[in-house]
């Protein structure tokens, strides 16, 4: 499991790892690493909001580099390195931060200072809010005509993005935009469409399943696999609340 760039007539044939909102959950980054090394994923890549929330922030930063994971700059980082979008954020994101910031290391956080908006590997884009490098805002609102105008004008058929913790697949055939959820399992991508794809959370899902979520992409054969990954969440919420978080962090997990 690799996370380098690799020559470019293999980059179609790869198996990319996608993980989004991690959110200091150092237990659901390590039982996701588990899987994705079952899986034989040829690299990783992140969506940004490894920290926020969670009790793990340092220890997360230490996972992906260790692993050579890119990342792109979540709103969670840029309330780190950025004070100005503090007014963004609500009271409990805005503690949590604050906590987030004593734990963290000065190489973590000189690391998170230099979070690009956005990547691109494999002809994919990779943002954390939406297209084409939005850091903080969400895909769901942006409208139909808006959303087709945006997945027009991408440089790439198709767009990860994180942000929302909720798994959807929004495809653009033609002029009109089709949103639809996205299940456990495998989902064919059809030719001649372009999608963006938001591949869920990591550390804090929002769907009413409180498993890990992470994405298994195989440009090649144009589908994405979900895979939900049980982890031990009442380590991880007692965690929480040892370090100072909001209750509502660790009751969020459930």
């Amino acid at each position: 499991m690799t996370s380098g760039a690799q020559p470019a007539s293999k980059a179609f044939a790869m198996r990319i790892a996608i993980v989004s909102d991690i959110h200091g959950n150092q237990e659901a980054l390590k039982a996701v690493l588990r899987d994705i090394e079952r899986t034989r994923a040829d690299r990783i890549i992140s969506l940004g909001d490894n920290v926020g929330y969670g009790p793990e922030p340092e220890d997360v930063l230490k996972t992906l580099k260790a692993l050579g994971v890119p990342s792109v700059m979540g709103n969670h980082e840029l309330g780190l390195v950025d004070p100005s979008s503090h007014p963004w954020f609500n009271k409990p994101a805005l503690q949590s931060l604050l906590i987030t910031q004593k734990l963290l290391s000065d190489q973590s956080f000189d690391s998170i200072s230099g979070l690009p908006p956005k990547l691109s590997a494999c002809d994919g884009l990779f943002v954390h809010g939406s297209p084409p490098d939005s850091i903080t805002r969400y895909i769901f609102e942006v409208s139909s005509p808006e959303m087709a105008g945006l997945i027009s004008d991408m440089e790439h058929d198709t767009c990860f993005v994180g942000h929302t913790h909720v798994l959807t697949l929004y495809g653009l055939d033609g002029t009109e935009v089709e949103e639809s959820p996205l299940r456990e399992g495998v989902t064919e991508l059809p030719p001649g469409q372009r999608f963006i794809i938001n591949a869920g959370s990591v550390g804090q899902p929002r769907d009413g399943d409180n498993r890990a979520k992470y994405l298994i992409w195989e440009p090649a054969e144009r589908c994405i696999e979900v895979r939900c990954i049980p982890y031990d969440i009442a380590k991880t919420s007692a965690r929480i609340i040892e370090r100072g978080f909001p209750r509502f962090n660790a009751d969020r997990l459930w």
